[in-house]
């Protein structure tokens, strides 16, 4: 049995409960063992453990996406693995297993270059990458995946691997795309875009302006070039005294946007939105990239949520009235809702096949809400309610980035990908860990 170098906690030490939380309050861990891994030999040492034991190992990094808790299992906490380098001349960052966008952006932005992070700077590179990776920049560059070079690996059977397109290349194809079913990433390399600024951020509206708003966006988004990713936010804000006094206590429509072109042309193309009403609060200008994160304003402190999402095969008049029916400021509806542009280069294979899913979507639906004591099932039904009344716009699928708690059965997490490919991790997991050690996650089983 290898030994720990990092700390180690078990129910009752002090520090067990800060290394077992997670971002989504929903998922309240409760492990066995929680493993503060500095390194590879920490997650090998784990896993050993678990195996040994007949235990499963969850990851946690950020906590943002859960599926199920690791009661009574192996957590293993990649926090401390945080190490991140860049090669300008290459234009590649290699960063460990536990590194979040914030740790990334500062290192990249004196180079004029741009990983291909998410909305929230405060969100894993790794979970997020893996899962896809649907952020500001891909409809033009792509899912993150895509751009994935190499993966430092841990499998079930203790080992760590190099994998790549060239080296292990079955393997290389299901994690990017299966996530953590194929073991604990300790490292990750991927290619960067030369991005140095955008012309970006928010126009916000008020509830009598939502119909109007949101027609002008079916008939905008198809028009827009791929250097131009946008998404639609519905929420009623708390009446919060550290919020804009314009959006505090009040229903608000926000476009967000992320235009890596010119200032004066991202003005002219977002012309028509701002013709559809009067904006309560207007962030839109020119941005260094390192300052991405404040087009979205993701939640930084943690919070119980309950998700749901589909991907969208198109967004018009109809599907604008059916939502606003359901989550509009008229609704009382418990849910935030956004709606984010997809398409572009979403839709194209990349250059090295992987089992990322949703190719064939133009929008992604998400909706999230904070459960309230004795009324959680009112929220449940909120969220059904929102994905049957899409479903004559949806694909049939869903973003495997947007999947939390909701989603944790196996039948649900087959929706994220075709069942082509479903079968093929199957297969791949049969592979790479036949004992499904690996199953506190959004679980895709072995065949067999």
């Amino acid at each position: 049995m290898r030994s720990f170098t990092g700390p180690v906690f078990r129910p009752g030490d002090e520090g067990y409960d800060t290394e077992r939380a997670g971002f989504n309050l929903i998922v309240d861990h409760r492990p066995e063992l929680v493993v503060g891994a500095t390194g590879p030999a920490d997650v090998a040492a784990a896993i050993d453990y678990a195996s040994a034991r007949g235990l499963a190992v969850a990851v946690l990094t950020t906590g943002h996406g859960p599926a199920v808790t690791a009661d009574g299992q192996v957590l293993i906490n990649t926090r401390r693995m945080g190490e991140v380098r860049v090669d300008p001349a290459a234009r590649t960052a290699w960063v460990g297993g536990g590194v979040r966008w914030e740790q990334v952006l500062p290192r990249t932005a004196p180079h004029g270059l741009a990983p291909l992070n998410g909305s929230s700077p405060n969100v894993g590179v790794v979970g997020y990458t893996l899962g896809g990776g649907v952020g500001p920049l891909g409809r033009e560059y792509g899912f993150a995946a895509d751009r994935v070079r190499g993966v430092d690996i841990v499998t079930a059977d203790g080992q760590r691997r190099r994998v790549t397109a060239d080296d292990e290349p079955e393997l290389f194809w299901a994690v990017r795309g299966g996530k953590g079913n194929f073991g604990v990433v300790v490292g990750l390399e991927f290619e960067l875009v030369p991005v140095a600024r955008l012309y970006g951020g928010g126009l916000s509206f008020p509830a009598e302006a939502a119909a109007d708003v949101l027609h002008a966006y079916s008939r905008w988004a198809p028009t827009v070039p791929e250097r131009m990713s946008s998404s639609v936010l519905l929420l009623e804000f708390p009446p919060l005294p550290e919020l804009p006094e314009p959006l505090r206590g009040r229903y608000v429509v926000t476009v967000r946007i992320a235009y890596t072109g010119s200032a004066a042309d991202g003005e002219r193309l977002v012309q028509p939105l701002r013709e559809a009403g009067s904006p309560i609060l207007d962030t839109l200008g020119e941005l260094p990239y390192s300052e991405v994160g404040t087009i979205y304003n993701d939640p930084t402190d943690p919070v119980p949520a309950y998700d749901s999402n589909s991907s969208l095969r198109a967004f018009d008049a109809d599907a604008v009235d059916t939502l606003l029916s359901l989550v509009g400021p008229a609704a009382g509806s418990p849910l935030v809702v956004e709606l984010r542009q997809l398409g572009g280069a979403y839709t194209r294979p990349p250059a090295v096949a992987s089992a990322v899913g949703g190719r064939d979507a133009a929008f992604a639906l998400f909706a999230a809400g904070i459960p309230q004591e004795g009324r959680e099932e009112a929220l449940h039904g909120a969220h059904d309610r929102l994905q049957e009344a899409m479903r004559p716009w949806a694909t049939g699928g869903m973003t495997f980035n947007f999947c939390g708690p909701r989603d944790a059965d196996p039948e649900r997490v087959k929706l994220a990908f075709t069942a082509a490919d479903h079968a093929r991790l199957a297969k791949a997991k049969a592979a790479y860990d036949p004992d499904n050690v690996f199953r506190i996650n959004h679980n895709i089983p072995p065949a067999g």
